[in-house]
């Protein structure tokens, strides 16, 4: 990870406290009624003849059979009627042979009702709800509208229809839809968000717009539905819909986890001061004869490849080298000594590393048999992945497809880390187009002493540079980060602090001696030879992250911030959604 030097810290700044209308009739219109011959309503006489008339209401019960006129049916495009019985003439419905014309005629007891349109004639088998089975009208039953939930909409459930609201319809024979039912979306009309919940839309908003995701890869792991996934552009984005249970803001090194208060949490109250309060610390390499292509000593290589081969894990997860883009990290769980030490060395950008915990990726890899809550891995990661995975594990929620992942971390190593960077900016632009850099020809890269330096496959240096010279393309987000040396973590590996060929290695918790202990036969060390030089250097990143943080640092204030009080420093948008985000 890349590192810088500052010669006086001095300066160090102290802790600070901080329903739908209704549609005209088809064909109904002002030119078709001009049009239309004059009609006259069967049953119904001309103004001033005598003849049966519409016979007044006076009550619910004064209307008979008899005296219920029927509907025709529509006509076609030509005007016709069509005819759907006997030659007689007649149709289904309505009579147009006269023989029906008495309405006290024998057969008038037998003509059909009228018949109405919508849920209530539905509910009636086509029959109108107030109408009785002789054709009498009965008193109207009105139903209280519903409070408090939404109305529902045009072909959604209602009582006495078998079709419920999230019943698919159309969908072919064995195709399995994950997208939520459109049921969900009414039950959510016209209700509040309640003020507790924040969104993936939120931390779109904060962080990820806004260009300080330090890709991590915490939010992917965090989602119990699996909602969040990896884009193209290597952030996180939102791939199911989002339930709001707030866990990928809460988690976020850069949204809503205050990352220094984990440092307490982990390591305790010296954890916040200078470079922490460490177990022991030491400058080592590794004496096997791979290590000539590893980075500075090759300690962590030679840490996982031990304890691999004495069982207290069953892979590691490291960066490699992506296939397709020369010097493009990528997550890679190693189960063997031969794919460390094919992956060893450091590539300047982040893998999203939590985001790649599902065992569904790895199961081939994992031993076959072996119940998933006993698997154990080890994670190698920069120093807010490590601040990530630490704070997961200490809550019990579950957390979808990246739940026995989170579970199975049992070893922890930080990389030393001032800032990563941008894959495209870096290489593509910095170095490919700004500097004429054959990317394919460059066998290894080092961020030391305040420089960024790049070698050939020969062994060559062909750039060596001030690291400040890469500054826009690093991670934005990185600016904000005041955590240098790992304090989560269970080892802390770096360069600062060691000669050439040495690695200065940190032990902070129980369980990182206990790999240090299985490690220490195959290692050349000594004590730590710089110490003041990691002080120093962690002084300076932290007084960086002061200037750039719009919050207040401070290891006793709560774990999580809310979304409200992180938008008042920020000036993050409030309810994003409502604003078409």
């Amino acid at each position: 990870m890349a590192t810088e030097e500052f010669e006086d810290a001095s300066d160090e700044p102290e802790l600070v406290e901080d329903g739908p209308g209704l549609g005209a009739d088809p064909g109904v219109g002002a030119e078709a009624v001009a049009d239309a011959p004059e009609r006259v309503l069967p049953g119904v006489p001309a103004a001033g003849t005598d003849g049966t008339g519409v016979p007044e209401v006076d009550g619910a019960g004064n209307r008979t059979s008899e005296q219920t006129e029927t509907i025709p049916p529509a006509a076609d495009e030509t005007g016709a009627v069509e005819a759907t019985g006997a030659d007689d003439g007649c149709t289904d419905g309505y009579c147009t042979c006269g023989a029906g014309d008495e309405s006290s005629g024998p057969d008038a007891s037998d003509s059909p009702r009228a018949v109405a349109d919508g849920a209530g004639a539905e509910a009636a088998g086509g029959t109108p709800t107030n109408v009785t089975k002789d054709g009498e009208l009965a008193d109207l039953e009105f139903t209280e509208p519903a409070e408090g939930q939404s109305q529902l909409l045009p072909g959604e459930h209602r009582e006495g229809t078998p079709t419920t609201a999230d019943t698919r319809v159309g969908v072919p024979e064995g195709v399995d839809l994950e997208t939520p039912t459109y049921s969900i979306r009414s039950e959510m009309n016209d209700i509040e968000t309640p003020d507790e919940k924040t969104w993936f839309m939120e931390l779109d908003e904060a962080v990820i717009d806004e260009g300080r995701c330090i890709q991590c890869g915490t939010c992917v792991a965090a989602c119990p539905s699996d909602s969040i996934g990896i884009g193209d552009d290597d952030l996180p984005e939102l791939v199911k819909m989002c339930t709001g249970c707030s866990l990928c803001w809460d988690f976020c090194p850069r949204g809503g986890l205050r990352y220094e208060r984990q440092w307490k949490i982990t390591g305790g109250e010296d954890n916040v001061k200078g470079a922490g309060d460490p177990i022991t610390e030491f400058s080592a390499r590794v004496t096997d004869d791979w290590r000539e292509g590893s980075q500075d000593g090759g300690v962590v290589t030679g840490i996982l490849s031990t304890l691999l081969e004495a069982g207290e894990i069953d892979g590691a997860l490291v960066a490699t080298e992506s296939d397709e883009e020369p010097w493009k990290a990528e997550a890679f769980l190693a189960t063997t000594h031969e794919e460390l030490v094919e992956n060893t060395g450091t590539i300047y950008n982040q893998t999203m590393a939590l985001g790649n915990l599902s065992f569904d990726d790895w199961a081939h890899k994992l031993p076959e048999g072996k119940d998933w809550d006993d698997i154990s891995l080890a994670l190698v990661g920069t120093p807010c992945e490590i601040e990530g995975i630490r704070a997961l594990q200490d809550f019990g929620w579950e957390y979808g497809s990246q739940e026995d992942g989170v579970r199975a971390i049992d070893y922890t190593i930080a990389l030393m880390c001032t800032k990563n960077f941008n894959y495209k900016s870096l290489i593509g632009e910095e170095l490919v187009e700004h500097r004429d850099v054959d990317i394919d020809e460059v066998g290894k890269m080092d961020v030391l002493h305040g420089k960024l330096m790049v070698d050939d496959l020969d062994g060559n240096r062909i750039v060596e540079e001030e690291i400040e010279h890469f500054h826009d393309a690093a991670l934005k987000g990185c600016n904000e980060c005041a955590d240098f040396t790992g304090f989560c973590a269970d080892v802390t590996v770096g360069s600062v602090g060691s000669a050439d060929e040495y690695s200065s290695v940190i032990v902070r918790t129980e369980q990182g001696l206990d790999a240090w202990e299985l490690t220490e036969p195959h290692l050349d060390y000594h004590d730590l030879e710089d110490k003041g030089a990691v002080g120093k250097l962690q002084g300076w990143d932290k007084k960086k992250a002061f200037e750039s943080l719009e919050r207040p640092f401070d290891p006793d204030a709560p774990r999580f911030i809310d979304y409200t009080d992180h938008a008042e420093n920020y000036g993050t948008e409030l309810n994003p959604h409502d604003r078409g985000h």
